[in-house]
């Protein structure tokens, strides 16, 4: 019986701490959370001149609306193109697309699109873009 009884309870605690790693899990969730499908891109070897653009999907799994405030870049080649101006839903997808021109660049380029957001996880707000300018520009 003493046996039995200690099966039981072992069970028991087993089950409780099981719920309380799903209440932890949530809880990390609480709030508007983006994820990425994949927030790198290389565009590989391109030549000088030429204009790129890449769009950048995500998924709000967050419970609560995701709010794009503003899509930031470093410099004046990089340009965000557009973004959801309209909450996000819990569950629902976006995209982001942004816009590169390698006028005037050469070699190996990493450039980084910050995304402004209400967002409770920090790591999801850079994008890159990377590739190599490579030649001349198109037609010389």
């Amino acid at each position: 019986m003493n046996k039995v009884s200690f099966m039981l309870l072992l069970l028991v605690a087993n089950i409780a701490a099981s719920g309380q790693s799903a209440d932890n899990n949530n809880a990390k969730l609480a709030g508007a959370f983006i994820t990425w499908e994949k927030a790198t891109h290389d565009f590989g070897d391109i030549n000088q001149g030429d204009k790129i653009e890449h769009t950048f999907r995500f998924t709000n799994i967050g419970n609560e609306p995701l709010i794009i405030t503003n899509v930031s870049t470093q410099c004046g080649c990089t340009a965000p193109k557009g973004w959801p101006r309209d909450p996000v839903q819990p569950g629902d997808t976006g995209e982001i697309t942004i816009s590169f021109n390698s006028t005037g660049k050469f070699g190996r380029q990493n450039k980084v699109a910050t995304v402004i957001s209400n967002a409770v996880n920090t790591d999801g707000a850079q994008l890159l873009l990377s590739g190599n300018i490579t030649g001349n520009p198109q037609g010389h």
